[in-house]
């Protein structure tokens, strides 16, 4: 692009920070969408909406095209880093989260470590434009999938004892409606006994918990454009300011999201000074050379996911049943302590080599280091948020 073109690096490097600036925003402006429509909607419009992007990425030819593909993008892209999480806390249990996050992370790295490996080749072989090209084919076929395979996994729950959910969660005095409420809430507590266990065995009967009566839903009822949940305007469109009230109101989601962006940072000043440095002199690497340097964070963040995940979920075990059978989600934390220092002595590797012209393979093992103590913390303090704050975890996880 800077040959054919004429894009100065500069203008490269503004073009990628005007990117993570719409990162910063694009969440808040779309989760509401999720949380209203369900999961399937936004998961097909993003993937669509980036497929039609990737086209226009392919055949971009002025600066304003390279901002635009950048910023919009950007803006849909950011879904992927709140939506899956609502989508792990909706389909697996607690001690299930560290893996499937890790495992988010890992292949998230694909993309931002494998994905520049092979631009580089597609880029020497069959030019700069074929990136896109390829990249377009993938969101194609990704929309197939989540058109005819993805199952919406947000559950509405309609009523308790005829009371609509929205109406329990609302205080609402003028109409009784708060007492019915807590009279639901309080019939539907389990009963605790002391008597015999024939007594035992009919209070628990009282609850039927899974009613296998129900049918399930065919495969197109599975797959419904939609799944809209009851509440009022002002219910939806708090979920866009509502991120900012929890992150600065509630310390633990301050401090987690500030881990989450120091990680973050650590590994994107990476790859953008990677990209414009070693184009220069003493390395002189071509573009098939550049994406072989993605290569060690992909090895990093590997070994830090195969690590981080499995340790995680089996450390919390351990620890809650040393807590008497208690679960915290302050648990998972300890681990981060072992993975922090592979962080900066990363940073200082690639950063004093990359300035001292120190051969390739010291910026190498820097450069995996870093990410492999960076996914063990983003995993964690993904699934930290995910545990300690379900029920608002979308906002947190903004």
């Amino acid at each position: 692009m800077n040959e054919q073109l004429g894009f100065s690096y500069d203008i490269l490097n503004d073009s990628y920070a005007i990117g993570c600036g719409t990162l910063a925003i694009g969440a808040f402006l779309l989760i509401p969408f999720a949380l209203k429509f369900g999961r399937r909607p936004v998961y097909i419009l993003s993937t669509a909406v980036q497929f039609a992007i990737s086209i226009w990425s392919a055949r971009l030819q002025t600066v304003t095209d390279l901002m635009l593909v950048n910023v919009f993008s950007c803006l849909v892209g950011a879904l992927a880093e709140v939506i899956v999480q609502m989508t792990v806390a909706d389909v697996f249990f607690v001690h299930q989260r560290g893996l499937m996050n890790s495992l988010y992370v890992w292949f998230e790295s694909i993309g931002g470590s494998l994905a520049p490996l092979a631009a580089g080749y597609i880029t020497v072989s069959q030019g700069w434009r074929w990136v896109w090209w390829w990249i377009s084919i993938f969101f194609g076929v990704g929309l197939i999938c989540f058109v005819f395979l993805y199952e919406e996994s947000k559950y509405t729950q309609r009523a308790i004892d005829g009371i609509p959910v929205d109406e329990l969660h609302q205080p609402i005095d003028r109409t009784g409606t708060k007492e019915k409420a807590e009279t639901s809430k309080k019939q539907l507590a389990p009963q605790a006994t002391e008597t015999t266990r024939n007594q035992e065995s009919q209070d628990q009967s009282d609850f039927s918990w899974i009613d296998t009566s129900i049918p399930m839903k065919t495969y197109w009822q599975r797959l419904a454009p939609w799944s809209s949940s009851p509440g009022s305007l002002h219910s939806f469109f708090r979920h866009s300011y509502q991120p900012f009230m929890i992150l600065f109101s509630i310390p633990a989601v301050f401090y987690m999201s500030l881990l989450y962006g120091a990680m973050l940072a650590a590994s994107t000043v990476m790859v953008t000074t990677l990209s414009s440095w070693m184009a220069e002199p003493p390395y002189n690497f071509n573009a098939a050379q550049i994406g072989l340097m993605s290569l060690p964070p992909w090895i990093g963040t590997t070994l830090g996911s195969l690590v981080c995940g499995p340790l995680s979920d089996w450390l919390i075990l351990f620890l809650a049943k040393r807590n008497q059978g208690i679960y915290e989600p302050e648990m998972r934390l300890w681990v981060i302590a072992a993975f922090i220092p592979f962080v900066p002595a990363g940073l200082f590797m690639f950063g004093i080599g990359l300035n001292n012209g120190s051969p390739w393979p010291v910026l190498a093992v820097g450069y995996a280091l870093c990410n492999f103590g960076t996914t063990p913390a983003s995993s964690i303090a993904l699934t930290y948020i995910t545990d300690a704050y379900t029920e608002v975890s979308p906002d947190t996880c903004k």
